[in-house]
This record gives C-alpha cells, structure tokens and sequence, in this order.
C-alpha cells in the first residue's frame, strides 16, 4: 500500500497506544455485559437452535419450529449448548459471540496485512462495536451469523495464499452450520478451482447426510425450512428483513415487481463481483471485493435478510482501508452506515418493526458502494505484498493516540 502526504494509511498502520486498547476493551465488555443483563437463553437466535437440539435430546424433531433455519449438523453443533445450565449460557453465549467477532475483524486485518496491534485494528473493532448497531443486535441475538464472519474471513486468507481446498473446506463447515455463505461458491467458480468447489459442495452435504440420519424427520431441511427460505411466509419475520423484495411492498410496490427489482439488483451485483475478479491486479482487495460483492447481491434478494448479515462483510471492506481505492476510501461507503449510528433519531422509523427500511438503505447502498469498485482504479499495493505483511513505517514519535 502507497502512502503519501494526504494519506492516512501510514498512521493507521502504526502500533495503537495503551489508551486505546483501553477503550476497546471497556466497549466490549460493556456491549457483552448490557446483552447478559437484557437476554437469556443465550440470546433469542441462539435459543431457537439450543431448543432445536434439545428437542432432538428428548427424541423430536428440530424442524417442527418453523423459525430453526439451519441445516441438521447445527442441530448437533448445538448439543454441548443444550447441556449447560441456563445461568451459564446466558452469560457463555454473549461473551463467545463477542469473542469471535473480534476473531472475525482479526481475520480481516491478517487477509489485508494490518498490523494486529495497529491503530486501525484498535479504531475499525472500537467503530463496529460502537457505532455500527447490528453488532450489538448480533450479540444480544446470538445469532450463528457470527460463525459466517469468522470463516469467511479465515477462507480468503488461505484463498490469497494457494490454499483453495483448504479455503473451500472452511467454506463447507460453515454452510454445514448455516447456509449463508453458500454464494461464496460462485468465487471458487471465477477461479477456476474445482477441488475446492467440490469441498465447499460435499462437506455441507456429507455432514447434513450424516446428520440428518440421526433426526426422526430426516427431511425435514427441505420439506420444512427450505419452502420457508425461499418463499419467507412468516409475519412476524417480515417486518425486520432487509431485502428490497420484503421492504418494498411495505411501501406499496407489488410484491412480484419487488421481487423482479431484487433479483436483477442481484444479478447486476454478481456481473459486477465477476468483472471485479476478472480485473486481475494483485494484493487482498480483489478476494475480499468479490467476496464482498456475491454476499450482498444475495442479501439483495434472499429471504430473511437481516441487518446482522452485514458484519459477513462490513469487516473484510473496513479492513481494506489502507489500500488506495479501496470501498471504504469511497463515501458511499461511510454514505451507507449512517442509519446504522446509534443515537441518530429516524422520525417514523425507531421502532423495531420499521428499522428494515434503515437496514435495507444500508445493504442497497454499500451494494452499490462495492459494485462501483468492479472497474475502478488501481488498488495500490505495498512494495511488501510478497512478505505477507503491511509495511512498517518509519518509527514514530510516541503520541497519546
């Protein structure tokens, strides 16, 4: 990455002081903390797949509540869960939801080559857990959605560094828990890499095969669940999905044209991660741009869409900030997470069954924020690339930030 007079990314790149480590650390443990004190059960996501696997226990089947979305080997993931008292998991499941975001943000800065201790990864982590509101919906729901931004992190990292079997196994275990990465396929396909598209494909279906043998309805995924993913007939989840296809006829648009104007948003968006991969120049940006950019353009269209999907990418493109022409250097970007600042009043849209619409601007803008980057200029890239690291800059006077 180059840097210049006007540029920042030398001092974002610089060791972080003790003050600002400080802070992290009081904002994590204050979000921990108030989603200890305002949920149990782990969280209300978290609770819809302990009660799944304690339903299993007990000799029923997970798929008779309609609202258990994930595949058969959660069910089994879920067990040590089910075990644990009530009193401990309401306290565990916030704290490893926490944890492994910040794993999450750690996996983005090693794709990007940031420095761990930098000023960026202290100030990016502080920014997600601080002002960007989805973050601390994610640890009060203990969604599993946090298993997604851990791995997809983790597959691009080996991805950029040869290891593509190795990335599509990562790939695979996550979808084998929830299928939400299940479009990152399509990256393996623009590469050429057919192993490792087949590890993406057999290890969810080997595992869910497996899995499924054990549960007294093993078709239950795509008799129950699958109709509901696709078609999203449920009320209640209606009111928070974030994909133009639900949000728009809550604005009076027929919901075929909504649902034609959410498939080609889409389609408009996986044209634009493929030119982004085609365009060929070196360094992280071009993985994580186009991991980027196939992820929302499924969110676009897919039913539910949440606003804790986000932190899937919101961290591999925040983590890109040091790269000349990267997403987050662009003001659409910063455009985009605005109705996410907690604190701003939204007249007619504070209460929770309308926040969709804050959420759906978000995802439709930062769509377009990456698909804007598919043919645009030279992504800069440090003179270090081939060591695996950013570069250290000259050391600098200490300063109390």
């Amino acid at each position: 990455m180059r840097t210049g007079k006007s540029d920042i990314s030398g001092w974002l790149v610089r060791p972080a002081s003790g003050p600002l480590w400080a802070v992290l650390g009081a904002v994590l443990a204050a979000t921990t903390a108030h989603a200890v004190r305002v949920t149990s059960g782990g969280g209300m996501d978290n609770a819809i797949v302990v009660r799944a696997a304690r339903t299993w226990l007990a000799g029923g089947s997970p798929y008779d509540d309609p609202h258990f979305l994930y595949l058969p080997g959660a069910v089994l993931a879920a067990v040590p869960q089910a075990l644990l008292p009530p009193d401990v998991l309401r306290v565990l499941a916030p704290c490893a939801v926490t944890a492994l975001l910040a794993l999450a943000w750690a996996g983005a800065l090693r794709l990007h080559r940031v420095p761990p201790r930098s000023r960026l990864a202290v100030l990016g982590l502080t920014g997600l857990a601080l002002g960007f509101a989805p973050f601390g919906h994610l640890v009060r729901l203990g969604n599993w959605t946090v298993t997604a931004a851990v791995a997809l992190p983790a597959a691009l990292l080996l991805a950029g560094r040869g290891r593509w079997t190795a990335a599509g196994v990562v790939i695979g275990a996550a979808v084998a828990l929830k299928p939400l990465l299940a479009p990152v396929l399509l990256l393996f396909l623009f590469a050429g890499r057919w192993r490792a598209l087949a590890a993406v494909v057999l290890v969810p279906v080997l595992v869910s095969g497996a899995a499924a043998l054990l549960m007294p309805d093993p078709a239950g995924f795509l008799t129950r669940t699958l109709p509901f993913l696709l078609h999203g007939d449920d009320g209640f989840v209606r009111l928070y999905e974030a994909s133009p296809a639900a949000v728009l006829p809550r604005l009076g648009v027929p919901a075929r044209l909504a649902g034609g104007v959410a498939v080609a948003a889409a389609g408009a968006g996986v044209l634009c991660a493929y030119v982004r991969w085609r365009r060929a120049d070196p360094g992280p940006p071009r993985l994580a741009e186009t991991a980027a950019g196939l992820m929302l353009s499924a969110f676009l269209v897919s039913r539910p869409s949440y606003d804790h999907y986000l932190l899937v990418v919101l961290p591999l493109l925040l983590a890109g900030l040091p790269y000349a022409g990267a997403v987050a250097r662009g003001p659409w970007f910063w455009v985009a997470l605005v109705p996410q600042a907690p604190g701003l009043t939204w007249p007619g849209l504070e209460s929770e069954q309308r926040r969709a619409f804050k959420d759906a601007f978000t995802l439709c803008v930062l769509a377009v924020a990456v698909a804007l980057r598919a043919r645009g200029g030279e992504a800069a890239v440090d003179d270090h690339a081939d060591a695996g690291r950013a570069p250290e800059p000259e050391r600098a006077p200490a300063t109390p930030f």
